[in-house]
């Protein structure tokens, strides 16, 4: 993915991360961002940022956040090979970068199937044992507001990964286990084709209250 977004570092929890292995695509997908890891041994339960009850392990930034997140590949690498080679990808969301929409791992595999049978075509989605994500073209804050704003309701259990946010990347690896491609980008795509998010926000809203609780619970 070479779609001009930054990526940044994350709050690893162990799967080691290198510039040559694999992620050379999803850097140029936009900023890197240097992040915390997290102890192999202790990858399961906890982060290693300084809070001892972090709800999201491994998947957050390290400070200053998103200040620093890079396109610059050499600063990444020196992420990996030199401050935390355990750390993971974190995409930058927004501004000229690729946004998402996550939804719990099977309302996300309920929604692609309903996406495929519609005939939608799809960009790049990220999966975790707990979560899928959609990439999506790049939208702000007021475009999302009105789109929510016309439904009768969207369950807690969505969501929007758009300007100040970030997204895990495959290779990842976080304490809720390994991120991968559910569908990976085109090899050698100089951009990487995004369907706008009021193409699927329909069929994510609606896998998603499907689920038990009617998609109330917002399990990461």
């Amino acid at each position: 993915m070479r779609a001009g977004a930054q990526a940044l570092g994350g709050t690893g929890t162990g799967a080691a991360a290198s510039g040559d292995g694999g992620t050379g695509d999803e850097v140029r997908a936009g900023r890197v961002r240097g992040a915390m890891g997290v102890p192999r041994a202790a990858a399961a339960a906890h982060c290693a940022c300084p809070d001892p009850e972090c709800v999201v392990p491994g998947v957050h930034p390290f400070d200053p956040g998103l200040l620093a997140a890079t396109t610059d590949a050499r600063m990444i690498r020196w992420w990996w090979s030199s401050r935390r080679p355990d750390a993971p990808v974190l995409l930058a969301t927004g501004g000229r970068a690729p946004c998402a929409v996550s939804l719990p791992a099977v309302a996300g595999a309920r929604a692609l199937a309903a996406l495929d049978a519609q005939g939608m075509r799809l960009g790049p989605v990220v999966a975790s044992p707990t979560r899928w994500a959609i990439l999506v073209a790049p939208y702000d804050l007021e475009r999302l507001g009105e789109l929510l704003y016309a439904k009768d309701s969207v369950p807690s259990s969505l969501r929007f990964h758009g300007d100040g946010g970030y997204l895990p990347l495959p290779p990842s690896a976080t304490a809720a286990g390994q991120v991968r491609w559910e569908r990976a980008p085109l090899e050698g795509s100089a951009r990487p084709w995004l369907p706008d998010v009021e193409a699927v926000v329909d069929a994510l809203v609606e896998a998603s209250t499907s689920m038990p609780g009617g998609g109330s619970r917002l399990a990461y």
